[in-house]
């Protein structure tokens, strides 16, 4: 039955029925060969490019489109993730794959966490082992990364080179005004749960002083600690916990908590600034150097050392991208070399998190440099021990196909009660509605 729910859900989310062609015989023996001479890498941005271009040797940077792995070209097919062309220019490919030529085959392709399962449970990922790499060669890598690219038969379909526990970074001087120390320990007891942070918030406000920016700003925490799945038993379940959050923000926002933004939009990332008046934020270690630290033409931060870090209500993560496989590949050599590199080389790894300030996916690393690292951003201390924390207790015991599209639908369709303009009733009917279109497969009651 689980398998049935997931095909309808691949099929009526994939443009052209991926899914459905998931299942041909031809498909399914998981095919990879060696001697390929070009590798394409399909991807939404040039995050990976870089990290090759930075961190692995074998890499030789050509172009923005090109590059070259020994007498191998390296082609490059970068499509924003913005109104889900990403997926539908990857569908389109992997539709054609069979009966690609040789060079226009995809060999290996990025999925973010949100979306994993839509791949890796069809016959068009690659088991790891297919490529060569065992288990012995990934034991030093944190469980969670492995689980989110499993597929409901057990088998590994991807790597990751990064783990995205978060923490909660706040504004050190708004943190000494208002709650008389900006010390990670201290700052803690005022958010250590959400009772407590919603009262901290009240105290930011008298002080003239918002506790978060918007609207989404905690919705993964809720999310990430849901006791039970976006769909049981093929129905549609909302969890205690995503109700916790919907609370909590009507709350703030009729309080006037917040700033009333939404996640990446206008005035979300003002709090960044030094002028800011937004006292936290939550996220992983690419949040805090891609997004929460600000830089000026020249590329130098600009609010280093404004902010500092500690655990908030509750552990979670915020997603990750994940390597995986084509099946059909010609380019199997130079996958196996590349994910081994990019993941399991503690040098490697250890490097990603000097030159990018990412968290590396590997224990053995991190835990030799938990001990002496520094972060410029947060003035100096050392977010490692957090981390490592965070990653050892992330589970993804209730993740499903359908967590993408019932996460953003869920967080739009409150936005009108949130602001008065509908009842709860009204927006969680819209919510409903969304989800039957979406998803037919499923009940909605």
């Amino acid at each position: 039955m689980k398998k049935k729910l997931l095909a309808l859900v691949l099929a009526a989310t994939m443009a052209l029925g991926l899914a459905a062609c998931g299942s041909d015989k031809e498909a399914s023996k998981g095919e990879a060969t060696d001697g390929g001479k070009v590798f394409n890498i399909y991807c939404w941005n040039n995050e990976f490019r870089t990290r090759l271009t930075d961190h692995y040797d074998a890499y030789e940077a050509v172009s923005e489109t090109e590059g070259k792995i020994g007498d191998v070209v390296v082609k490059w097919h970068e499509t924003p993730n913005a109104d889900n062309q990403y997926q539908n220019a990857l569908d389109a490919a992997l539709l054609a794959q069979k009966d690609a030529a040789a060079d226009d085959k995809v060999d290996l392709f990025l999925v973010e966490a949100d979306y994993a399962v839509k791949y890796v449970d069809t016959d068009y990922t690659l088991d790891v082992k297919t490529v060569g790499i065992t288990k012995d060669d990934i034991k030093d890598q944190y469980k969670y990364t492995q689980d989110a690219v499993t597929d409901s038969k057990g088998v590994l379909k991807g790597l990751s080179w990064q783990g995205c526990p978060c923490v909660m970074i706040y504004k050190a001087d708004i943190a000494k005004e208002v709650l008389g120390t900006d010390d990670p320990a201290a700052v803690q007891e005022y958010v250590k749960d959400w009772d407590t942070f919603n009262a901290t918030a009240e105290t930011m406000k008298a002080a003239g002083y918002k506790m978060v920016s918007g609207y989404d700003d905690t919705f993964r925490i809720f999310s990430n600690n849901a006791t039970s799945p976006w769909v049981k038993d093929g129905k549609l379940n909302i969890d205690a916990s995503i109700k916790g959050w919907i609370d909590q923000t009507k709350l703030f926002t009729e309080n006037g908590y917040s700033n009333k933004t939404t996640l990446w939009g206008d005035g979300w990332s003002t709090g960044f600034t030094a002028e800011g008046d937004v006292f936290c934020y939550f996220g992983p270690a690419w949040f805090v150097d891609y997004t929460a630290r600000q830089k000026d033409a020249d590329g130098n931060a600009t609010n280093d050392g404004l902010f500092k870090a500690t655990e908030g209500p509750q552990s979670f993560f915020w997603g990750g991208t994940w390597m995986c496989a084509a099946n059909g590949t010609d380019n199997a050599k130079e996958i196996k070399d590349m994910m081994l590199a990019m993941t399991t080389d503690a040098e490697v790894m250890k490097g990603i998190v000097e030159k990018d300030a990412d968290f590396a996916n590997n224990k053995k690393a991190m835990e030799e440099m938990a001990a002496d690292y520094t972060s410029d951003f947060l003035g100096g201390q050392n977010p490692l021990p957090m981390y490592i924390a965070g990653a050892e207790k992330i589970s993804l015991e209730n993740i499903t196909a359908y967590d993408q599209g019932c996460n953003e639908k869920i967080q739009s369709c409150m936005k009108d009660y949130f602001d008065g303009n509908c009842t709860y009733e009204e927006a969680l009917a819209n919510f409903k509605n969304e989800v039957k279109t979406m998803y037919p497969e499923l009940t909605v009651e």
